[in-house]
């Protein structure tokens, strides 16, 4: 029986108009809830020529998570943490369980996720499709690095258990793949052991660009998280002003003593839900010029040691429930991008230009890249990435065509884009920017010759 996995109750069978989390470009699927192995093999099995995708919490941006016209499983209900060895720090979960729950449930036994990207409301197996990132990268690489096996539902409804040692091509084809490989069904996961759910943090500002850029490059060897928020609205000598947040795990005796009572504790909870309905244009260059200038200037101008929860420091949107409410009907876009180090210009030149168009971000960050991984549409490299949203405007031709050329700006100095935020870059940009893709094509036709497993993303990339 199909069933609507996001409004419980609705008639089964009732096919589904859906988008990514930036709200763009709906698409209509049926959608099928899927709460076991046995219902996802069946699917598969019994696809059309439209195919079959998983759908997790659909917090990529775009249309990865989108299949028009065919089935998309919900994998949310296959949510269950299926063993825990504390001594070896090792998990084996279902594919749609959260990191929001496995956080809630293993952090109290000194168990935390070994990387984390600015939400916990990711699945397990979404994190693996898209190769997640988190402030770590430049200690700890991707999540995929932490995964030692899963169980991958293939095209013809057998279920395989691949490790990076036994099939490597196919693991590192799934890392990255954007779920066009199979549906990830378990993942055994090497967790990070920690002894509080607190971070020390430290805090300073960044009076423009190559102040930020050289703070970074200086210290970042320092710590085992760091990014910073930066202005992507200042012009001329205060461009790329910025806030930098850098810290390490707090370990109980670091912790205030009222703290070190029950240092494990982490219940966080939402502050409130952005209503249903937000004027189009609410977020415009005067907002967020005030609301930057405001937050530049309450941040300290140093600060060392603070203790800071778990929630505030990485995920402090989620304290928002439907915070991509606030674009408006008209949503928005999110356009990340990594150029090597060497590349500073590109960089330079792409937030100027962002600046001179008045496009308005409050939610830009940057960060540096550690090594890269073998998986071929893996995005991380070595280099810096800048993220941010961008509101979509009633008329797109402009924004399209600033995007489009930094975009070619980005390819000319050997970057790429993240394909779990994008929504509008071209095949012949992306076959620059993911030289090895050709790598990956072949794998997947070896184990999916008849694209069972396709995406409007898919579709509109010809992978």
């Amino acid at each position: 029986m199909q069933s609507l996995g996001l409004d419980r109750g609705e008639a089964p069978g009732q096919s589904r108009a859906l988008t990514g989390w930036g709200g763009t470009a709906p698409t209509v699927a049926t959608l099928l809830e899927t709460t076991g192995e046995e219902a996802a093999v069946a699917a598969v099995r019994g696809a059309d020529g439209r195919g079959v995708l998983a759908r997790g919490l659909a917090r990529s941006y775009g249309d990865a998570a989108q299949n028009s016209g065919g089935l998309v499983l919900d994998a949310t209900g296959m949510d269950r943490i299926l063993s825990v060895d504390v001594p070896s720090a090792t998990v084996v979960v279902e594919a749609g369980v959260s990191l929001d729950t496995m956080m809630r449930r293993l952090l109290p036994l000194g168990l935390w996720v070994p990387v984390t990207p600015g939400t916990r409301q990711v699945t397990v197996g979404g994190a693996i499709a898209a190769d997640i990132h988190g402030k770590n990268h430049h200690v700890a690489g991707t999540f995929t690095q932490h995964v030692a096996s899963m169980d991958l539902l293939m095209a013809d409804g057998s279920v395989r258990t691949i490790t990076p040692e036994t099939d490597h091509d196919l693991f590192w084809a799934t890392a990255g793949g954007m779920g066009l490989t199979g549906i990830i069904l378990r993942a055994t996961i090497r967790m990070k052991r920690v002894e509080s759910a607190y971070c020390l943090v430290d805090t300073e500002r960044a009076e423009n660009l190559d102040d930020l850029m050289d703070k970074l490059s200086s210290t970042d060897h320092l710590y085992t998280y760091s990014v910073a928020w930066i202005d992507c609205l200042a012009r001329g000598a205060t461009m790329g002003r910025s806030v930098l947040t850098r810290g390490w795990s707090a370990k109980r005796a670091d912790l205030p003593r009222k703290l070190q009572r029950d240092p494990l504790t982490f219940n966080p909870r939402s502050l409130f839900t952005a209503p249903p309905v937000f004027p189009s244009g609410l977020l415009n260059r005067a907002t967020v010029m005030a609301f930057n200038e405001v937050w530049f200037r309450k941040a300290p101008r140093e600060r060392r040691g603070e203790v800071q929860g778990i929630h505030p420091f990485f995920h402090p949107l989620d304290g928002v429930h439907e915070w991509n409410r606030i674009y408006g009907p008209r949503g928005f876009l999110q356009w990340q991008f990594v150029v090597p180090f060497g590349a500073e210009e590109t960089m330079r030149a792409c937030i100027e230009a962002l600046a001179a168009a008045g496009q308005a971000s409050f939610l830009a960050v940057l960060k540096r890249f550690g090594p890269g991984n073998d998986g071929p549409l893996s995005f991380p490299s070595p280099g810096w990435t800048l993220a941010l949203d961008i509101p979509v405007a009633a008329d797109r031709q402009e924004l399209s065509k600033l995007l489009d050329r930094l975009d070619d700006l980005v390819v000319e100095a050997g970057g790429r884009l993240y394909l779990a935020k994008d929504s509008r870059v071209t095949p012949e940009r992306l076959r620059a920017m993911y030289p090895r893709i050709d790598e990956w094509r072949a794998v997947r036709e070896a184990v999916d010759p008849n694209h069972v497993f396709t995406s409007d993303l898919a579709r509109r990339l010809a992978l």
